[in-house]
């Protein structure tokens, strides 16, 4: 495997620790078959500096506005957003993307909810529990590959009970379209909904970065909007998971981010990645369903003690 730390279209990874927005303008146009990222935004991480909503969207704009040359006539982009808060109010960032890529030619495909069942806990308001994922395509004429990322059906014996192909399985053989709601929830993995969960504490790809990118999520959009040898970017690359998961693939791909540790990180994951030791969670595993033996399963004895004093 060749990588490189500049662009160099005959290397198979690229790690370049550089700003995002100066990078992508030193980058031929027309390259990159999907650009995918979950771009920093102000949620209070340690990692992100606190800027005002307006001049954060501006940035973004122009980040956008290049990722619109370097993406190829064919291709894709993929951001990842969740929500904005200030002092208690949320700002749905996808509402505000929307526009910034319509403004540059770019045509929405899905707009992708990713559900999981981990993340911060609100006191003053429901907790979030999905994020969003604007799929953009640069043209009419795009790849995209249903059959990489078909599912398991609920019902694979379903037929046409009319018409000229009635008696005939209804069906695809490879299995169903996963559609536009990937979610975490165990009985819907149980009738043919394929899980992604988010990268916490417990998960396999754990991390010093403090919001991972699951390989998982990626893997989906790389099988589906790429073919092999295809160039992938991510403009904040962070841990190298987008690579990953295109090395993986038999993809190309290139990461950009500004903190060195991060590609010190990725350098490492690659080699495990090469030598089999990187701990991945495979593609469409199932998330544990506990049992109701496991302690943290059952009811804290002081709970129990509180609801019996109560019911006296």
């Amino acid at each position: 495997m060749i990588i490189t730390y500049n662009f160099d279209k005959d290397s198979n990874a690229v790690l370049s620790n550089n700003d995002t927005l100066e990078t992508l303008k030193s980058l031929p146009e027309n390259t990159f078959k999907l650009i995918i990222s979950s771009p920093p935004y102000n949620i209070g991480k340690v990692y992100e500096k606190e800027v005002d909503l307006k001049d954060y969207l501006n940035w973004q704009s122009e980040i956008i506005t290049e990722m619109f040359r370097v993406c190829s006539f064919d291709g894709s982009i993929v951001w990842q957003v969740g929500n904005y808060v200030d002092n208690g109010e949320v700002f749905p960032l996808d509402i505000y993307f929307y526009p910034m890529f319509k403004n540059v030619g770019m045509k929405l495909r899905n707009r992708i909810v990713w559900h999981f069942d981990h993340g911060l806990h609100a006191n003053k308001r429901f907790s979030g529990r999905y994020e969003v994922l604007l799929w953009f395509t640069k043209g009419n004429d795009y790849t995209f590959n249903l059959d990489s990322v078909r599912v398991p059906s609920k019902y694979p014996g379903k037929r046409h009970y009319k018409g000229n192909k009635i008696g005939l399985p209804s069906g695809n053989p490879l299995g169903k379209n996963p559609s536009d709601f990937w979610t975490l929830i165990e009985q819907e993995w149980e009738d043919g909904i394929i899980d992604i969960p988010n990268v916490k504490a417990n998960h396999p790809e754990k991390t010093e970065h403090p919001c991972s990118f699951p390989i998982e999520l990626i893997e989906r959009c790389v099988l589906a909007l790429t073919n092999e040898n295809d160039w992938v970017l991510d403009p904040f690359g962070g841990v190298g998971s987008s690579l990953i998961a295109s090395i993986k693939r038999g993809r190309r791909g290139m990461i950009i981010d500004k903190e060195k540790q991060y590609i010190e990180i990725t350098k490492k994951r690659i080699e495990q990645f090469q030598n089999g030791t990187l701990k991945i969670r495979p593609l469409g595993k199932p998330i544990h369903k506990p049992t109701g033996k496991e302690k943290v399963s059952q009811l804290p004895i002081e709970w129990l003690n509180n609801q019996e004093e109560n019911s006296k």
